[in-house]
């Protein structure tokens, strides 16, 4: 008999979970994209998607999901040839890595591994030996939701500026924007990328670039630059329409306005970063107790360097994909599939899962997901620890508010 007859529960990393009133404000006919609300309502977005990243610099918006985000970071200020120094703590600057290489862009590879963050000292050591400077930008991500490490955004702004290097310094916060505490104006950084899906709690489909006065310099000899992917029409939009190269994202827009309302005007973006760490917390205190009795760990052992949107968990062989396959189809949780952290085409996602705890989350959601991963471990006979949902109720029950 299949439990399964409730609403559905979603803890992967993104898409997350949004607000009714976000999809509710989505939910209207579209309005003219010539004059009137959408046009106001659309001015009203910058400054507060500003207020999230912490920066004073531009910011625009693309159709499209953090993908988008990463192409227009790279047409924007490089030129086919160009070094960038990619470092690697996952998947994900990976990705944003073999998309250079198909803009043609020469990429340099500085690895860590899938269970630790980037070294500074490292990142200043390279730096330091490229003394034509031959790099144009260093690339990172500041949370891998494959991984879930979280890597020390400002520690790599000072080894670059050890190094005396003048490249660019970028950021994907597509799984960290409004999880993580960010300051891109006072962490140094020159371009950030993000989307929508994930804190900002809105349907996938928007992506984000902010900017600062260095990086729209490189947009002076940028050479990969294309009409649509240009940010300097979107940033100085005096039609409309150029904002978003054409049709505006309509029902999108109504529904990032209500989602950032609820985090800055309602919430508070503190608070925000605050709550996504308690659950996380709380994630991690539940994980640890089902280690003890079982063969469950988080990939990231240093709780200093996780990430506070997604946790990256390993099982014994096999047990994440009946765990998984249990929760979602017996009782309506879906967790998030474990990507590929092992080298070799036929490494094995068994024994690998997620749970992502971002965006609009309160205790009952996240003690149901624990609850739930920890009636399926019963259930199947994992071996695992007894105290998972007493240590994670601890977490909350201490937290000082």
């Amino acid at each position: 008999m299949s439990l399964n007859f409730g609403r559905t529960l979603l803890a992967i990393p993104g898409p997350s979970v949004m607000p009714d009133r976000v999809l509710s404000a989505m939910h209207r006919a579209s309005p003219s994209i010539y004059e009137g609300e959408l046009i106001e309502l659309t001015a009203s977005l910058f400054p507060d998607l500003q207020k999230v990243a912490r920066t004073e610099g531009s910011a625009v918006i693309y159709i499209g999901n953090g993908h988008s985000a990463w192409e227009a970071a790279l047409c924007n200020t490089l030129s086919r040839g160009d070094r960038i120094l990619v470092l690697s703590t996952g998947l994900f600057a990976l990705g944003w890595a073999e998309m250079a290489r198909g803009l043609g862009l020469d990429v340099q590879i500085l690895e860590f591994g899938t269970d630790a963050d980037a070294d500074p000292a490292r990142v200043e050591q390279v730096l330091r030996e490229d003394t034509d400077r031959r790099i144009k930008a260093v690339l990172t991500v500041q949370t891998d939701t494959a991984s879930s490490v979280k890597n020390d955004v400002p520690k790599i702004r000072r080894a670059i500026d050890a190094a005396g290097h003048p490249a660019l310094y970028m950021v994907d916060c597509i799984a960290s924007l409004a999880c993580d505490h960010y300051e891109m104006d006072g962490w140094g950084v020159d371009l950030t990328v993000a989307a929508c899906q994930k804190g900002l709690m809105t349907p996938a489909g928007l992506s984000f670039v902010f900017f600062n006065e260095k990086a729209d310099r490189a947009r002076d000899t940028a050479g990969l630059v294309t009409p649509y992917w240009d940010w300097r029409p979107r940033a100085a939009a005096k039609v409309f329409s150029n904002r978003f190269a054409g049709t505006a994202p309509t029902q999108h827009l109504f529904g990032l306005r209500v989602a950032l309302d609820i985090l800055l005007h309602e919430e508070g973006l503190e608070a925000v970063w605050n709550r996504h760490r308690l659950f996380a917390r709380t994630v991690w205190a539940a994980v640890e107790a089902w280690g003890i009795g079982g063969n469950m760990r988080l990939n990231i052992q240093d709780a200093t360097k996780r990430s506070s949107a997604v946790t990256t968990i390993w099982t014994g062989e096999g047990e994440a994909r009946r765990l998984r396959a249990w929760t979602e189809h017996e009782a309506g949780l879906t967790l998030g599939l474990g990507l590929l952290l092992r080298k070799g085409e036929n490494a094995d996602h068994g024994d690998l899962f997620r749970i992502g705890h971002m965006g609009h989350l309160n205790i009952p959601m996240m003690m149901a997901t624990l609850g739930t991963i920890d009636a399926g471990l019963k259930t199947l006979g994992i071996p695992h620890g007894d105290g998972g949902l007493t240590a994670a109720t601890r977490v909350i029950a201490e937290y000082e508010r």
